[in-house]
């Protein structure tokens, strides 16, 4: 491997004014994709021209990496845009240190840990240890590639004198041509002294960036080999907890979730009667149960992990018994889940879908299916394999909240829940993000629902179409191009005659707007639960 001094730091440097022109002063919206792809091509490129070779199984990482990173010019709903770029952020730590080893579907939680801090490490020191070993190799250079320098300083000479003679020509074109003078003078102001400190700062952070990304790419070049896993040939951590002892554990926590089970049939098959009965309203059930059921089963995976590293299972026997304890402790969290899942939907049924509960919605189905696996595979022997399963399962959770559209979900099924006889909430509906706004569109079209709920949907619309005209000037740059932005927009000018019969109140607070029937509507809400 031989990285060219003069290639690497002229690739991030103009990686880093690739950044300053994308993101200074301007939203986020496409340019954060496009930057992580001009930040992929360029590595691979540069470490191409190096003779690095990246392993089959890291370029399968290059698709969703994409995908996260598209997903955040896509969706503006909050947890999904943040996740979108935890997850791209994620993917490409994980494509420079297993670059040409591609082993990360065999890392444990150890190597994720290890991996991360060398990667630090590398883009902290790397590019200056870097940089003294080229200043060494260039003392060692011929008498012939000594000239060099003597070339630099007569182009450096040739500009001096270049100057005077193009001020000299700026001057008399600048008189010749109004608008000429107008671009020149444009450029002058982008040199005035009161600007120098913004400049002084974005030097600086162009720099830091530069100097991070060189670390980066010389880390992938030099130490993503994955030659030897951490815990691959012998456990980090030998085995210490008795079996006895972890026998007894899992078989106190095996009898109390047995007898909560067996309390909860009552409830699965006796309905709101039944919870009269124990003297809860029905509110209480619904709300209180599954937060703290999703809770349990989070941290009965975490005990089953943990005992499974440090349990001691010498004879075929013992690991028979102890798989067969955790399939029947996980078949009990499974119907634990069952019940907190149906509770959710009765509560969601009874007073409406909000971001948390479709986070928790999703969030159960996923557990659900990792705690599956886990079980999978110990009963395989696979351990080690726990780290990709759960990393799997996070990518997972965070792409399916993407690809449903958080908001548009919640508009379609709150709106199925009004057909049916149900309040609508206005203001929470109109407190969502552009996401929702085309949904919201379709079903205001909808010949299929009533009045009432079309005069609704309309005050939703008339909310959001307020919110989203602030008196101070929007970035209209195509760097904060934004796909939902534009959906919405569209969608909204479709009716935009429509919504005219709806008269937005912003004199008071919260905001209202007064339907073509003379109703008004709060165009916030307070819902969060």
């Amino acid at each position: 491997m031989h990285i060219k001094p003069n290639r690497l730091w002229i690739t991030v440097l103009l990686l880093g004014w690739l950044f300053d022109f994308l993101f200074w002063k301007h939203a986020p919206g496409i340019s954060f994709a496009i930057y992580v792809t001009a930040t992929l091509i360029a590595g691979f490129i540069l470490l191409r021209l190096a003779g690095v070779r990246p392993a089959r199984w890291t370029l399968v990482l290059v698709l969703p990496i994409l995908f996260f990173a598209g997903m955040t010019f896509i969706r503006l709903e909050p947890l999904s845009t943040s996740l979108a770029y935890l997850g791209t952020f994620f993917l490409l730590a994980a494509l420079a240190v297993t670059f040409q080893g591609g082993r990360w579907i065999s890392y444990g939680v150890a190597d994720y840990f290890a991996k991360a801090i060398d990667l630090f490490a590398s883009s902290v020191a790397r590019p200056l240890t870097f940089a003294v070993e080229t200043r060494q190799t260039e003392q060692a250079t011929t008498e012939g590639e000594k000239k060099r320098p003597a070339f630099v300083w007569a182009i450096v000479r040739g500009l001096l004198l270049a100057v005077p003679v193009l001020a000299f020509f700026v001057a008399l074109l600048s008189s010749a041509d109004p608008i000429f003078a107008g671009r020149v003078q444009g450029l002058v102001e982008l040199f005035r002294l009161e600007n120098l400190p913004e400049y002084i700062f974005r030097v600086i952070y162009i720099s830091i960036l530069a100097y991070g990304l060189a670390g980066v790419f010389l880390h992938a070049a030099v130490r993503s080999q994955d030659e030897k896993l951490l815990g691959e040939e012998k456990p980090l951590l030998a085995p210490f907890f008795g079996f006895t002892e972890a026998a007894v554990v899992l078989g106190s926590v095996i009898l109390l979730f047995g007898s909560f089970v067996a309390i909860q049939f009552q409830y699965f098959f006796g309905g709101q009667a039944n919870i009269h009965i124990e003297g809860y309203t029905y509110a209480e059930y619904l709300h209180k149960g599954f937060g703290e059921l999703v809770t349990v089963a989070f941290f009965t995976l975490l005990l089953f992990l943990g005992l499974s590293a440090v349990v001691r299972r010498e004879t075929a026997f013992r690991q028979k018994a102890f798989s067969a304890l955790g399939v029947l402790l996980f078949a009990l969290v499974a119907m634990i889940l069952v019940s907190a899942y149906q509770r959710l939907i009765l509560y969601e049924s009874a007073y409406g879908f909000t971001r948390l509960r479709t986070y928790i919605h999703v969030f159960m189905i996923w557990v659900a299916l990792l705690l599956a696996v886990v079980v999978l595979l110990d009963l395989l022997g696979r351990q080690r394999a726990f780290a990709l399963a759960a990393v799997l399962a996070s990518l997972g959770f965070a792409a399916t909240l993407m690809l449903m559209n958080v908001d548009g979900f919640i508009v379609r099924q709150n709106v199925q829940r009004a057909a049916q006889g149900r309040d609508l909430d206005v203001g929470y509906l109109a407190s969502l993000s552009p996401d929702a706004v085309p949904m919201l569109v379709s079903l205001y079209q909808s010949p299929a629902l009533d009045a009432p709920i079309h005069e609704r949907l309309g005050a939703v619309l008339a909310c959001m179409q307020a919110e989203s005209t602030p008196a101070a000037p929007q970035d209209n740059s195509w760097q904060s191009f934004h796909l939902s932005n534009y959906w919405a927009e569209s969608s909204l000018a479709s009716i935009r005659l429509d919504l005219k019969a709806y008269t937005p109140d912003d004199s008071v607070w919260p905001h209202k707007v007064k339907t073509p029937l003379g109703k008004e509507y709060e165009c916030t809400s307070y819902a969060d639960d």
